[in-house]
């Protein structure tokens, strides 16, 4: 699998791990669901992209790695305000969301370099 050699794929992957075992206790299963299942959709769609033989597909679930990303971070910040984590753990995983945001957002950009590069040949 070829995303298993991506620094971000291996930060998504052990941040939704995370998620998991910080939620794991939460009664609110409605609440935990949404917010596990965004974490999970970060590496999912990674790996899922990085499969794909089109550049254009890879850079579109990239896009999606990033919405989930950004769907956690909103989420943390809910779970934050009401009590479901405490502000440390929760501004630990904002951190680390960013962080895949912006490593998501090089990766596109090197893709998209891949595309250019192909045009100009």
């Amino acid at each position: 699998m070829k995303c298993e050699k991506l620094d971000v794929w291996k930060i998504s992957a052990r941040l939704s791990a995370d998620a998991y075992k910080q939620f794991a206790s939460l009664k609110d299963f409605g609440f935990k669901d949404q917010i596990t299942r965004a974490s999970l959709s970060i590496p999912s769609n990674i790996a899922e992209g990085m499969e794909k033989e089109s550049i254009r597909d890879q850079i579109r679930f990239l896009d999606i790695a990033k919405g989930s990303a950004a769907e956690f971070i909103t989420q943390t910040y809910i779970a934050i305000d009401i009590k479901y984590i405490d502000k440390e753990n929760g501004k630990r995983f904002i951190e680390k969301s960013s962080q895949i945001l912006a490593m998501l957002t090089k990766l596109q950009q090197s893709l998209k370099g891949k595309i250019n590069n192909e045009k100009q040949s």
